[in-house]
């Protein structure tokens, strides 16, 4: 097995894994898809959108998996034998708590907290039975703090803390660690989407949103990159992570330390 070239560890260490990454077609989604295959792993690219998964899984020579993280009875039928799961999918909608539609809120809980329950309860079995699973969450920093009209968002990472917590304390004694990671503004198309609401919300240019209400409370005034936070979740994976297990891993330039 060839070495990296900063000699830290195998570059090819997920060889004979399979990894399920939601969200996959884009974003954080598609980064830790490349991440995880170029450590050798089979990935599964579960997304939505049929082309972007078809391209994502064809760059990586994974299995594209379309399937709507919406439709409880789709999340049932998708592949069990995953041994990394990556629970990133999610979906955001901005508006004052009054005002939020309760069809919206309904829908960004069932993809962004049933489905990974779904996907878990799916899945564990098969990485119970290897005796080594590894479950990454793509949490938030809105995982470990509130922002305002963000209240589905927020009530979404909120709990996937805890189904995360939950999975590590019952993974443990199979080999299977559970983990989150908590990145601040990531430089995707949800954030990029994002502005123009933010600053409906927040009455001000879209020009001041990142730097007076994204960045505010950030130490490091730029955005994260997916490829950053790929990288995290890919060490999270390797062998070096082992007794790390029920753990959230802020990525938030200092967000948290404000």
């Amino acid at each position: 097995m060839q070495s990296n070239p900063n000699g830290t560890e195998p570059a090819a260490f997920l060889t004979g894994r399979t990894a399920l990454v939601t969200g996959a077609a884009s974003g954080i989604g598609r980064s830790c898809a490349r991440a995880l295959a170029a450590a050798g792993a089979h990935v599964l690219v579960v997304d939505l959108a049929g082309d972007g998964a078809r391209a994502t899984a064809d760059e990586i020579g994974g299995t594209a998996v379309v399937a709507d993280l919406a439709d409880p009875a789709a999340v049932d039928a998708l592949p069990a034998d995953a041994d990394i799961v990556v629970n990133n999918a999610g979906l955001q909608h901005v508006a004052p708590l009054h005002e939020f539609p309760p069809d919206r809120f309904t829908l960004i809980q069932r993809v962004m907290v049933e489905a990974p329950f779904r996907i878990l309860r799916r899945t564990l079995p098969h990485m119970y039975a290897r005796g080594w699973g590894r479950v990454v969450n793509v949490s938030s920093v809105h995982g470990l703090r509130a922002s305002s009209f963000k209240v589905a968002y927020v009530t979404a990472k909120h709990a996937i803390e805890g189904l995360s917590k939950v999975t590590a304390l019952e993974g443990a004694p199979h080999g299977v660690t559970s983990n989150c990671v908590n990145p601040g503004y990531v430089r995707t198309p949800l954030v990029e989407n994002q502005i123009a609401a933010q600053a409906a919300a927040h009455g001000m240019p879209e020009e001041d949103v990142v730097r007076r209400v994204m960045l505010e409370r950030a130490a490091i005034k730029r955005l994260i990159e997916p490829e950053e936070v790929a990288r995290t979740v890919l060490w999270l994976c390797g062998p070096d992570t082992a007794y790390l297990t029920g753990a959230s891993l802020p990525l938030d330039g200092g967000w948290t330390a404000n």
